[in-house]
């Protein structure tokens, strides 16, 4: 099957599947609405709680949407790393009076029963996130009518993902908010990661599939940008954040604007992979000593963030985002993909004007 993003949406627009409660149901229903490609995300969520978003989706809005998926990881932790950062955190507990997670509990998100929803009641667009699907997975979507995207941070996962039979790409760069789509966390690969344009550039030189460009997208002339580069679509997460649909808790949405937060920065501290939030107090003094340990640290922490904002504290929660942050503009969803579309139009008046001088 062959991915046509200009059939999905009218304008090359994707709200990104942002974990953790911000891609309800209101924010992709008007994103989609608008002309965009709105996304529900399913990880953390269990089958049924995927299955009744989407249905909500869908009593929202006829028009298209994607929804993604977590997918498996194996459990790689050094099980005395994840005791010395337990032991880290106790005063952590001690402040929010809150107990730390079982860092055992099982990690496994439902991930084969999600796919067995989707492929009885399809969506038009499923990604996936941390990995790539087995070949029979994505045939199996394909026969089913449902177009597949796997998310890629390097052209060996971006070969892997067209070896397997994705019909397109997301590509994020390290700009880009929340955890990096490494299909491998390797704990002695650091943070590093590439910028959105050149990896880009390196991934359309090598696969010839379809490209979802992800990474500090704020502005219509950025997504200009990426196209020129070679995208046929922008993805953006954190630029739909503070919408008044989007689900994330008001204080990650202010802290985005806010200027006690300056700076993002890649982190282990809440998860144990590696992802790109704000810089407060629970990322410096913890960032640095958080072994490479998903989904243990995620659960570790889970009951520190809920505290920490029940508690009003933006310190201590896990506030993603990417770096262009501080471009956020508290606008309905649907104003927003508006905007967008304009300030497209806009740059690419602009660099005809100039192409003629």
């Amino acid at each position: 099957m062959s991915l046509a993003l200009t059939d999905l949406c009218r304008y090359p627009i994707v709200q990104a599947p942002m974990a953790g409660g911000a891609s309800r149901p209101e924010l992709a229903a008007a994103v989609t609405e608008a002309g965009g490609l709105g996304f529900l995300a399913a990880g953390y969520k269990t089958a049924d709680g995927m299955y009744n978003e989407v249905e909500q989706l869908r009593r929202l809005t006829g028009g298209p949407f994607g929804v993604n998926l977590f997918m498996p990881q194996p459990q790689v932790a050094d099980p005395g790393a994840v005791e010395i950062y337990r032991h880290q955190l106790a005063g952590e507990a001690a402040w929010y009076e809150t107990p730390l997670g079982d860092p055992d509990a099982s990690g496994d998100d439902g991930y084969e029963a999600k796919v067995a929803i989707l492929l009885e009641d399809p969506v038009p667009l499923v990604s996936f996130t941390f990995g790539c699907p087995t070949r029979e997975v994505l045939a199996a979507f394909a026969a089913a009518g449902t177009s597949t995207v796997v998310t890629v941070t390097s052209p060996q996962e971006a070969r892997n993902a067209r070896w397997a039979g994705a019909d397109a790409l997301c590509v994020q760069g390290t700009e880009a908010g929340g955890h990096q789509s490494t299909h491998r966390d390797d704990p002695q690969g650091g943070l590093a990661a590439t910028g959105l344009l050149p990896l880009l550039t390196e991934i359309r030189e090598s696969v010839q599939l379809p490209v979802i460009a992800a990474g500090g997208l704020m502005r219509g002339s950025q997504i200009t940008a990426v196209l020129a580069a070679g995208a046929d679509a922008a993805q953006l997460g954190t630029a739909f954040l503070p919408c008044p649909e989007s689900g994330a808790h008001p204080l990650h949405k202010q802290a985005l604007t806010n200027p006690l937060f300056v700076t993002t920065a890649l982190t282990r501290a809440f998860s144990g992979r590696p992802a790109r939030g704000l810089v407060n107090r629970f990322v410096r003094e913890h960032g640095p000593y958080a072994p490479a340990a998903y989904p243990q640290v995620h659960q570790l922490t889970s009951g520190l963030r809920r505290a920490a904002a029940k508690a009003g504290d933006a310190q201590g929660m896990a506030l993603w985002a990417g770096q262009g942050h501080r471009m956020a503009r508290e606008l309905p969803a649907g104003e927003l993909v508006g905007l967008l579309a304009a300030e497209m139009e806009a740059a690419r008046a602009a660099v005809s004007v100039r192409s003629a001088q």
